[in-house]
């Protein structure tokens, strides 16, 4: 005979361990997501399912500390990895039962971060900044696995002159025995804002030893590339070309005059591809757009601002102003996609898996939602919901 006493012990383990298990398959996920709440926290949240159901972060949540941790996340094979800014700690973390775990550290002081590539299983390419002028380009080569130091330097790229102050590179793209860089100059127009040049570069430099090899302008558009660690702007496609975007809206480059525009390399070249230019912002979408991501078959899907429902940069992100459209980078077709106005300057929120886009939606009317773009019937249907305490889905990523 079991005692009452055995009996409210058996009731309370069993509590706890599907407690437990509740939480260990919320930490072991297969998607992560990067929130932010409605009261300005951070939290990552993940889960194995994106077709349906209800997430509250408040609830499953992990929150993150705001002053070591920002969405500029690079997430791979269950790891998180972040670049402090203020305290140059590199660090490797896991998700643990109620906080982001240091998994490893590396200090890279004097280092601010455009953009990275892996380079290998083990092996993390940083381009970027001097953190004290933003005027010289340099890298630090990375084995995350022990979270040390492989190689670093400075790249022979020109620094700004004349008016032009500081440079950004949008894309790192390693082909082979060689490596291109995408990026452009600005110049300040007051204390608190810059504009941009009305060139952008590509320059090949000799891979590992960084070399010039030589570089490609073009002033049809600038600022290539955007700033891969928030969104994605670039892709490898099924022949080897690589696709990449140009960001001269308000909230990058600051060159509204210039358009959006899609460029390319093909595979088996070395230098741009003068022959082809997407012309965003002249077709019928006649806006700006951040965000690119490759849905196969020549087609990728992008986020589009309406320049009529925001006033300027203030309200940019709090504005659900954004369209997705569907683009065949061949015959240059464009379809809009029957989403819910979207929310958010800049964020990672489409996911292509097993010919599904996941596309994740702030919706100021609907909520917020990963919405299921079936690529081959080009049907739409709700997926997941992200309730409670969301107020933005930052980013989503594959964990494993």
């Amino acid at each position: 005979m079991i005692h009452f006493k055995d009996f409210l012990l058996c009731i309370l383990l069993t509590m706890l361990f599907s407690g437990c298990a509740k939480r260990d398959k919320n930490i072991s996920g297969k998607y992560s997501f990067y929130i932010l709440s409605k009261g300005n926290k951070e939290l990552i949240i993940t889960t194995d399912s994106l077709k349906g159901g209800v997430l509250k972060p408040e609830n499953e949540g992990v929150l993150l500390d705001g002053a070591d941790m920002d969405r500029d996340i690079i997430v791979k094979d269950g790891f998180i990895y972040h670049l402090n800014r203020k305290t140059a700690q590199c660090s490797k973390s896991v998700l643990s039962t109620d906080s982001l775990t240091i998994d490893g550290q590396l200090l890279i002081d004097g280092f601010s971060l455009e953009n990275y590539s892996w380079v290998g299983k083990d092996s993390l390419l940083l381009v970027g900044l001097n953190s004290n002028k933003y005027n010289q380009v340099t890298y630090r080569l990375l084995n995350v696995k022990n979270m040390n130091l492989l190689r670093e330097g400075n790249l022979p790229i020109p620094k700004p002159s004349g008016k032009f102050k500081s440079i950004s590179v949008g894309f790192t793209k390693i082909k082979g025995q060689s490596i291109f860089l995408g990026y452009t100059y600005h110049f300040p127009v007051n204390t608190s804002d810059y504009s941009t040049s009305d060139t952008m570069y590509v320059s090949r430099l000799s891979y590992p030893d960084m070399r010039l090899l030589g570089t490609d302008k073009d002033s049809r558009s600038t600022y290539p590339g955007g700033l891969n660690a928030v969104q994605n702007y670039s892709f490898t496609d099924e022949q080897g070309d690589y696709y990449f975007m140009t960001c001269p809206g308000i909230a990058l480059g600051n060159r509204p005059d210039l358009p959006t525009a899609i460029f390319r390399i093909k595979a088996n070249d070395l230098h741009l591809d003068k022959s082809y230019f997407f012309n965003i912002s002249d077709s019928k979408i006649a806006n700006h757009a951040y965000g690119m991501w490759n849905l196969g078959n020549n087609e990728v899907v992008i986020r589009s601002e309406r320049k009529d429902l925001f006033t300027g940069l203030g309200d940019h992100y709090s504005a659900a102003h954004f369209e997705f459209y569907v683009l065949n980078l061949k015959t240059k077709t464009i379809s809009k996609l029957n989403l819910p106005l979207d929310k958010g300057t800049r964020r990672e929120c489409v996911m292509v898996k097993d010919g599904i886009a996941y596309i994740a939606v702030n919706s100021s009317k609907e909520g917020n939602y990963i919405w299921l773009y079936n690529i081959k019937t080009k049907s739409l249907k709700k997926g997941l919901q992200l309730a409670g305490d969301t107020d933005f889905i930052l980013r989503i990523d594959q964990m494993k």
